[in-house]
């Protein structure tokens, strides 16, 4: 396991900062990952305010189980969601999407992600300012 600061609010470390595919800071900490036989990752991602990775896709789905802060979800041609901690989002394969912080929190989530992820363009500050 990989150490980094530790995330106060969650029982993770923080994790490395990610730098592609997302727009602000956003960190990484891998808490799962098996290849055979689940093949799935579970990635606990913190998202500093503002922060948000850009629109993609998964292959066979994805969950979201937020831990902390407040953040968006967006599906594609649907409005956004606003998250809390303890809030669950259950997202269909291919079906195209963002999420991140809001503008005035930080946002923690875990990822569990089965199978590949199609990464697209980002979400620009204009549209996300809108929020």
């Amino acid at each position: 396991m990989k150490h980094g600061k530790l995330n106060k609010s969650t029982i993770f470390p923080l994790g490395q900062k990610v730098e592609a595919n997302f727009i602000g800071e956003a960190y990484l900490e891998m808490v799962f990952t098996d290849e055979k036989p689940l093949n799935i990752s579970i990635g606990n991602v913190t998202f500093a305010s503002g922060a948000r990775n850009n629109w993609h896709s998964h292959k066979v789905g994805q969950l979201l189980l937020v831990t902390g802060g407040e953040g968006w979800y967006q599906e594609e041609g649907k409005s956004e969601q606003l998250l809390k901690k303890g809030d669950v989002v259950n997202i269909p394969p291919n079906v195209k999407h963002w999420h991140g912080a809001t503008k005035d929190s930080r946002f923690v989530h875990l990822a569990m992600t089965p199978g590949e992820i199609e990464w697209l363009e980002p979400v620009g500050d204009e549209w996300f300012n809108k929020l």
